[in-house]
């Protein structure tokens, strides 16, 4: 397995989201620090214009630390330079995030996909260290995964490995993001949820209050939460038949809401890969530093 980074090594990782921009310095295993603004909200040059800003700012206060990796919603182009879409961000359709940061900064820099990124950061410093296979789900607004075989993020390809939240399985069924029907982010994502739990309970319902009422035994939502849950453990005992990971580390704002989650998306994971191999989940450790954790260790992986 990849060894882990030296207590010399020290990078930066920038975390773009919809609504804010997170940077940090990452020495060895240590995040020395960390900062977070808003996501500019006039285009792509302002996005870029913020994270240029902010890494020559951590630069002035750490010189040495010339590996620079960004982590980005949505997919990417093969060679990693520009981000074909972020469909939370204004403005950010094909966009040559690469050249444009290093026109800006005048720096190598490396892009990554944010839950691939996330994947490299638990793999190596949260939930999933020692092992030399993992996959890493983030159950949130969407679904993203990352692959990590070796201590190396696999990608396939056409570097679209790990696109979890697309993969079909209810052919006919809502439409996702990326305009496709029956995808498993448009049934089990927290989007889905809150979308399904309004419509079951006539009334607006936010993804966090229905698993509040689903654990208090409302019938409506807990059939909403109980599908959502059987079809992410379906969609990790498929996985595990067809790659096998060690472990499944899942993270993510839907995952947080405990043990409910995590058990029923075990049962159903299990009763699923019956008579394979055990699927073995564990939470994820790092939570809202991963994905900056992530951008750092990529820039040293590249």
């Amino acid at each position: 397995m990849t060894t882990l980074p030296t207590p010399e090594t020290i990078s930066i990782g920038v975390d773009v989201g919809g609504t804010k921009i997170a940077t940090g310095v990452l020495r060895g295993d240590e995040l020395l620090t960390r900062h977070v603004q808003p996501t500019p909200e006039t285009g792509w040059e302002a996005v870029l214009d913020a994270i240029a800003a902010q890494v020559l700012a951590l630069q002035g206060q750490h010189p040495e630390a010339r590996l620079v990796g960004v982590g980005v919603p949505g997919p990417l182009n093969s060679d990693r330079t520009r981000v074909k879409f972020a469909p939370n961000i204004y403005g950010f359709t094909d966009v040559p995030m690469v050249d444009g940061l290093r026109d800006r900064l005048g720096q190598r820099i490396v892009l990554e996909n944010d839950a691939k990124a996330a994947a490299l950061a638990e793999a190596h410093l949260g939930a999933a260290r020692g092992a030399e296979s993992s996959i890493y789900v983030t159950v949130s607004t969407g679904i993203g995964a990352g692959i990590v075989l070796n201590g190396r993020i696999w990608r396939g390809r056409h570097g679209i490995a790990g696109e979890l939240g697309h993969i079909t399985v209810m052919p006919g069924g809502p439409v996702s993001g990326a305009g496709l029907d029956g995808a498993l982010e448009a049934i089990a994502s927290g989007t889905a949820i809150a979308r399904d739990a309004s419509y079951a309970l006539n009334r607006d319902v936010s993804t966090a209050e229905a698993f509040e009422l689903a654990q208090q035994g409302h019938p409506a939502a807990r059939r909403v939460v109980g599908q959502a849950m059987k079809h992410i453990g379906v969609a990790l005992a498929d996985l595990q038949k067809v790659i096998d990971p060690e472990v499944f580390v899942i993270g993510g704002g839907v995952a947080s809401v405990g043990d409910y989650f995590f058990l029923g998306v075990q049962k159903a994971a299990d009763e699923y890969a019956q008579g394979f191999a055990p699927v073995t989940i564990r939470r994820a450790q790092l939570g809202t530093d991963a994905g900056v954790i992530g951008a750092a260790l990529a820039a040293r992986h590249g």
